[in-house]
């Protein structure tokens, strides 16, 4: 059977790969394995004696990414590095990663390929599943109880704040009429009830990035890391970011700005890195990429 990380597109896998400037013998991090694309990429670029620490909390993408990096170091033999995969949220990195230790990190942000193509994740109002939409399925917190616990208000707040729905309050008292929500399907309808349709996008786009980054604390993740990167990275290491939509992008502009300003990053991106149209074609989700990248003064 063909497993899942034999079609998957890294987005802006050379782009990335090139900012992050792999050397030989050096100790990278990937923050956010996800099905392993970036990682592959690095791994082969170490030769023996250089280092990956991977980071993710999903325990399937975990487990596929270490297939696929245990294929890539058996080829390589003698000149594979040392990998070492770590399941937990990339914001425990400090733990890992010794201070000054990292020539790189990369972090691809939101959920991955893995979890948006399968149905009983929750994250996808594409198909039918459960409203679940957990990274970590260990964590408690999942978009069902969200949904149908929250207040009202609660879940005006929290759709406006994380998925900049203007139409927040409208979405969140359909939602409350419509109780109990029990799947994806479900929920989309009721928003897309209460939302006008819209050319490009789904109506229900946003009301669902808003219960994913809220259930998965995703942005404390990034704030996190963004924090840690520059006691972790050794001086001309790099920091390569891939953010998906406006919130995420809004927290590397101003860290690394905020960082340039300070002496900490030389920014090496004056403008997000985009896919071109080849890219766009070959992977649609690339579509709203923007990358990132700075190096530690």
């Amino acid at each position: 059977m063909t497993q899942p990380y034999a079609r998957h597109v890294p987005v802006l896998f050379e782009v990335a790969i090139g900012f992050l400037n792999v050397q030989r013998g050096g100790t990278y991090v990937d923050c956010t394995l996800g099905l392993g694309g970036h990682a592959e990429g690095i791994v082969r670029r170490l030769g023996p004696t250089g280092r990956l620490v991977g980071f993710d909390r999903d325990p399937e993408a975990l487990a596929l990414a270490s297939a696929r990096l245990d294929q890539i170091r058996q080829e390589l033999g003698g000149e594979a590095p040392e990998v070492m995969l770590i399941g937990e949220a990339f914001s425990s990195l400090a733990r890992y990663v010794a201070v000054g230790a990292a020539d790189g990190l990369l972090a691809d942000f939101g959920a991955s390929s893995l979890q948006f193509d399968e149905a009983r994740r929750g994250f996808s109002f594409q198909a039918d599943g459960p409203l679940d939409m957990r990274m970590d399925p260990r964590t408690r917190l999942t978009a069902y109880q969200v949904v149908n616990e929250a207040s009202e208000r609660e879940l005006a707040d929290l759709i406006y704040e994380y998925g900049e729905e203007r139409r927040s309050r409208t979405v969140a008292r359909a939602i409350v009429r419509g109780r109990p929500v029990t799947s994806t399907g479900q929920l989309a309808r009721i928003v897309a009830s209460a939302v006008p349709p819209m050319k490009h996008l789904h109506p229900a786009t946003k009301t669902f990035q808003a219960l994913r980054i809220y259930v998965n604390r995703e942005l404390d993740e990034i704030r996190a890391l963004f924090e840690a990167a520059p006691l972790l990275l050794k001086p001309s290491g790099r920091l390569v970011t891939i953010s998906f939509h406006s919130l995420e992008d809004r927290i590397a502009k101003d860290s690394l700005r905020d960082g340039a300003r300070r002496g900490i990053w030389k920014v090496l991106t004056r403008k997000p890195v985009t896919a071109n149209e080849t890219e766009i074609q070959r992977n649609p989700r690339s579509r709203s990429a923007k990358l990132r990248a700075a190096e530690r003064r």
